[in-house]
């Protein structure tokens, strides 16, 4: 018996059977990340009291976690798919930059193409959480260590060596650009030069969207805020409004498809001379944590296309993979076994 799932707004069916057959191709996927990696720093405190010098709570300070971020954890989510992945990124010369090249050591990621730049910090974001004796700890601020200097034309001229070499054998390339500095629309255009194979080259970019057109990338992963500043709207339930935005940047930068995030509100597939397809957000509308939850719909997006899936399939796939990383706390990730689980759930639904 054939077990699907049905789009939101169109009669669009997908077998769900064959989702998970493209999800157990994950494994061993040869995927290139070029961009920002990022230190995301949790401290962890228990409130004792309000401060005398200020109207500001005094945290006892109980933990700090560091994880990957920005890249990086595009870079976790990725090896958390089973996927081989090959990071080409930046990194400090502090602890924050060693404490994510110890992390991926640990998980058998070849960090061969992470540069030590000395000098330039490693981006940290730091979130202080707090919370009362038997509460859930809540975040109650937030501070950014940003690099603050560009990188070199030799180290840039490094990193695009490194691109170069591994994009080479890789089934995919994905792009995660925080606005760091580490990749630009030049240096993919350099790094996709004389490359023979048709790859899927995917981006998430938070600043610059457009300025990669005619740079080699042939699909994108917006979330609809990012999408707003990018045409200076506001989308919000105007439905007609996300199609305008959607339709321009997917012919603006000339991709194959365009998958935009939305919170709530599921996610929005747009492929050039095919209706667009609204997917409704999978399990709870509740979000725990919406942190990094873009970087698991990159690697669950271009690993589908690199496993031979459709748009349409992939979308699923990584509208299963969101729901599933934003019901966790904290810079989280999904395992394939866990999207599998999922998705056989969903066809064991269908089927009752």
């Amino acid at each position: 018996m054939k077990r699907s799932v049905r789009s939101q707004d169109r009669s669009t069916t997908v077998d769900l059977l064959a989702l998970a057959g493209c999800v157990d191709r994950f494994e061993g996927k040869r995927v290139v990340v070029i961009g920002d990696f990022v230190a995301d720093s949790f401290q962890f405190g228990g409130i004792t009291r309000v401060s005398r010098e200020a109207p500001v709570l005094i945290l006892r300070h109980r933990q700090t976690d560091i994880v990957p971020g920005g890249a990086a954890n595009a870079v976790n989510n990725f090896a958390a798919l089973g996927a081989r992945v090959h990071p080409v990124s930046t990194v400090g010369d502090d602890p924050a930059g060693e404490t994510l090249l110890a992390y991926f050591r640990r998980k058998r990621v070849d960090v061969s193409g992470v540069l030590r730049i000395k000098g330039r910090p490693t981006p940290t974001k730091t979130r202080f959480l707090a919370g009362w004796t038997h509460t859930s700890a809540q975040q109650v601020l937030r501070v950014d260590y940003e690099p603050g200097i560009p990188l070199s034309a030799n180290d840039s001229r490094k990193l695009q060596a490194l691109a170069k070499t591994r994009i080479k054998s890789a089934d995919a390339l994905a792009i995660s650009d925080y606005g760091f500095g580490t990749v630009t629309p030049d240096f993919v255009r350099s790094a996709l030069t004389g490359v023979a194979r048709e790859i899927p080259v995917s981006l998430d970019s938070r600043y610059q969207l457009t300025a990669y057109r005619r740079s080699g990338v042939t699909t994108a992963t917006p979330n609809e805020a990012e999408l707003e500043a990018l045409h200076h709207t506001s989308i919000g339930p105007n439905t007609a409004e996300l199609e305008r935005c959607g339709r321009s940047t997917l012919t603006d930068l000339k991709l194959a498809s365009l998958l935009v995030t939305r919170g709530k509100d599921g996610m929005a597939l747009f492929e050039p001379a095919r209706p667009t397809v609204n997917l409704p957000v999978h399990g709870s509308d509740q979000a725990v944590d919406v942190t990094g939850a873009g970087d698991t719909v990159l690697a669950a997006y271009t690993l589908a296309l690199a496993s031979g899936a459709l748009p349409i399939e992939a979308a699923h796939i990584a509208n299963m993979a969101g729901g599933l990383v934003v019901m966790k706390r904290g810079t989280a990730t999904v395992t394939r076994e866990e999207l599998l689980h999922a998705i056989r759930a969903a066809a064991s639904g269908s089927a009752t």
